[in-house]
């Protein structure tokens, strides 16, 4: 999908931004920005969507998202509900790779730094002690001032340079160049498609939203996602299916109609292919944890 850009607001007197947010929701924009992300979810839980992969997130998850790396965190339904007590909460780190000046990582003991970049373009899940130990430095940070709040970021890069307690989220590097067009466009069919995945969309009520004909608009999603449209909605039905696989005590054929597959042959099918076990395994796996 081709995203929006972002650009983040940061102080003039500082270099690097750091803001705890509570808020409703996380909103529902696809966008990129030349700073990398560091997000940590305090509290929150639903769908993100990261490059070319669509995975769920719950409260914990730590994600390391590299320079011009599209994204989006989709909350849950009951967050967008009026009056809902729901709210979430995260503190994110955006700093750009030369915002501690551009000949630091010319430095022989800056090296890994360059490295954890190049990884970062892929998305990465930041797990174990080192989540534990970057959650404490990102509070510290929240309230640190002058040279203590470089010395923090640089403790924060160092950590996350030197651990391998992380899994790469996106199979390519993935950037895209937009326009308004395109861009409100996407977001329309993701918003749409999120609020009515339990139930049958056809090709040709989607193509109507998108103002494309049939085959338009399965030429045009394809080209901007690499993906055909039935593909993305299949894999945004087994991301909510895992989800409900894990926190409910739904039976597996419940779970199937509930994430809008038709048939428990297909649900099983699909989610074979997606995963890679079945969803009774799926579930043994966690419950046994």
């Amino acid at each position: 999908m081709k995203p929006h850009f972002h650009k983040v607001p940061v102080k003039l007197e500082t270099s690097y931004s750091i803001r705890h947010d509570v808020l409703a929701n996380f909103g529902t924009l696809w966008h990129y920005h030349p700073e990398l992300e560091l997000h940590y979810i305090k509290k929150g839980e639903g769908v993100r969507f990261i490059g070319d992969n669509i995975s769920n997130f719950s409260d914990g998850e730590m994600v390391l998202l590299g320079e011009n790396l599209p994204h989006t965190w989709r909350c849950k339904d009951k967050y967008f509900e009026q009056g809902s007590d729901s709210n979430v909460e995260a503190i994110v780190i955006h700093f750009l790779p030369h915002c501690l000046g551009y000949d630091l990582l010319n430095l022989p003991e800056a090296y890994k730094i360059s490295k954890l970049y190049e990884r970062a373009k892929k998305g990465l899940v930041i797990k174990g002690e080192t989540k534990e130990k970057l959650s404490e430095l990102m509070s510290t940070a929240l309230h640190a001032e002058n040279l203590n709040r470089l010395t923090i970021l640089l403790s924060i890069l160092s950590t996350l340079a030197e651990t391998d307690e992380y899994d790469t989220i996106t199979n390519t590097h993935a950037f895209y160049q937009s326009n308004k067009v395109d861009t409100d466009r996407i977001n329309k069919i993701c918003n749409y498609t999120l609020s009515n995945y339990k139930r049958e969309i056809s090709l040709e009520e989607i193509s109507s939203l998108s103002h494309l004909s049939v085959t338009s608009f399965c030429r045009y999603f394809k080209l901007m996602t690499k993906k055909t449209y039935f593909d993305f909605l299949t894999e945004i039905r087994v991301s909510h299916a895992c989800r409900m696989l894990i926190e409910d005590n739904l039976t597996v054929e419940t779970i199937c109609m509930e994430s809008g597959f038709n048939n428990a042959s297909n649900f099983y099918r699909h989610f074979k292919k997606i995963i890679g076990s079945t969803p009774v395994k799926y579930r043994s796996k966690y419950l046994s944890k």
